[in-house]
């Protein structure tokens, strides 16, 4: 009787373990494929215009400043980064995930488009690079927060995420393709807005339009 009793608590714990166990890898799945899917492709836009030139005498230089907009998945505009370069050719730098193939062509809700993040915005000089760092590898990136969730679990699971994406292994357990930090980078002119656009089996890209004449001689 006494070891009926004995196996039965043992049984107990052992479920409880794997009822707990369970719980908590649905939890981090929920929230992985949230951070997945506020990844996709078309729903991360970035936007680039200058707002200023202005030349130094003391060192004969323009100083080229552009202003900095991303949006997040429901196409709201984040906070605007402004950066101030010596060289009016300027590169965004990002971490580009694209999925395996099968995912692109099934049109998959979540492995289905390329993903990527925002790291850096720089500009090659004589002596260098001028650098300004928009997200940080480990950080949860700006406007990709879930809500609800504790911000040192989530930065946990966004370590895991980069550690995926890094990781040949790990990363093809998980259909990523492959991950590549890519920089493209365009000549920055005033009247000009610059789109940052990613295609869904593909890298990144900027587009360029003239702005409308409209425009013209006015501070919005």
């Amino acid at each position: 009787m006494r070891k009926f009793k004995v196996k039965k608590i043992i049984f107990i714990i052992i479920a409880c373990s794997a009822v707990i166990y369970a719980l908590k890898a649905y939890r981090e799945n929920i929230l992985l494929n949230k951070i997945i899917e506020r990844l996709t492709a078309d729903s991360r836009v970035a936007e680039a215009l200058v707002t200023a030139v202005k030349f130094d005498p003391e060192t004969g230089k323009n100083y080229t400043t552009i202003k900095f907009l991303e949006y997040d998945t429901r196409g709201a505009p984040l906070r605007p980064k402004y950066f101030t370069f010596s060289e009016n050719i300027i590169q965004f730098q990002a971490m580009v995930i694209r999925f395996d193939d099968f995912y692109v062509k099934k049109g998959d809700s979540l492995k289905g488009k390329s993903a990527y993040i925002f790291m850096k915005a720089f500009a090659l000089t004589d002596k260098g690079a001028e650098v300004f760092q928009i997200n940080r590898k480990n950080e949860v990136p700006s406007g990709y927060r879930v809500e609800g969730f504790r911000s040192a679990f989530e930065r946990k699971l966004w370590r895991k995420f980069w550690d995926y994406a890094l990781n040949a292994k790990s990363a093809k357990q998980a259909g990523i393709k492959n991950a590549q930090i890519e920089a493209p980078g365009t000549k920055f002119v005033p009247g000009v807005l610059y789109t940052v656009k990613i295609e869904h089996d593909g890298g990144l890209r900027i587009d360029s339009q003239q702005l409308s004449p409209i425009l013209n001689g006015e501070n919005l």
